[in-house]
């Protein structure tokens, strides 16, 4: 018997049928061409978190120190990304609030983010994302909320 075609997958990278997210194609698409430029790579992503990294190199502030909106992009990248991933069938995330709360910094390596759902509800989601450097400190926290919006018809 000849195997199935694979399904195509959804503008979140993701694969209707099986519910899971190709990292190859999500990263070889890109991120948006701000996540691109700054670096950012997903590694994981599943219906419980999405995690990605970023350099501290090219997205510092004049002190050397990783800048706090690099962060927030960090963040929002997550979160937008994996509210998509969660969305209800038509609907597109639209981030509506994004607050960080930044406790240390790093001046070399890398970030890690670790976003996951807080509530995930039909209407909006809530994230949380926590940025940590390559010893596990913790370096950001932020929350972002996405209302989702129906998508227009093309």
């Amino acid at each position: 018997m000849p195997e199935q075609e694979a399904a195509a997958l959804n503008r979140f990278g993701v694969n209707p049928e099986t519910g899971e997210a190709d990292l190859d194609a999500i990263n070889s698409r890109g991120l948006g061409a701000l996540a691109i430029r700054m670096g950012i790579a997903l590694t994981e992503f599943t219906r419980e978190r999405a995690v990605a990294t970023m350099p501290v190199e090219g997205n510092t502030q004049p002190y050397g120190l990783v800048n706090g909106g690099a962060y927030a992009v960090l963040g929002e990248t997550l979160g937008s990304m994996h509210a998509g991933f969660l969305a209800p069938e038509g609907k597109l995330p639209v981030g509506v609030d994004i607050n960080a709360t930044h406790t240390g910094s790093a001046s070399a390596g890398s970030i890690t983010a670790v976003c996951t759902p807080i509530h995930a509800g039909r209407s909006m989601t809530v994230h949380e994302i926590v940025c940590t450097d390559d010893n596990g400190r913790r370096c950001s926290t932020l929350r972002i909320t996405n209302f989702y919006k129906t998508i227009p018809s093309e």
